[in-house]
């Protein structure tokens, strides 16, 4: 194997690690609407960063990377996105998610 194939080969075992670390938050945030826990300047901050490494991204040849940083700008949009869509919208009202849950813990 030469370096170039080495690479090739942990950018892809290491996107397909990552990408599957991620994609566990997001079925969960998208099946119990439930993001109350995450931190707005987070998934903002997350979005940007997003934005401004996409300047980098693109300048690099197609492989792993692409993907990885693909699939990053598509999962941080959702989250920012569904935060903003299901959160409460005035103090005080507890989310629907979070009544479901207490009714299973009772």
């Amino acid at each position: 194997m030469t370096g170039a194939s080495i690479a090739l080969l942990a950018g892809t075992v290491s996107t397909i690690l990552f990408a599957s670390s991620v994609l566990p938050m997001v079925v969960k945030a998208l099946r119990t609407r439930d993001l109350e826990s995450y931190s707005p300047a987070n998934l903002v901050l997350a979005n940007v960063g997003n934005a401004v490494h996409s300047i980098y991204v693109v300048h690099l040849p197609a492989g792993p990377i692409w993907a990885l940083h693909g699939f990053y700008v598509v999962t941080s949009a959702l989250m920012l996105l569904w935060w903003l869509r299901f959160r409460p919208l005035r103090r005080g009202v507890v989310p629907t998610a979070s009544l479901e849950n207490e009714r299973r813990l009772a």
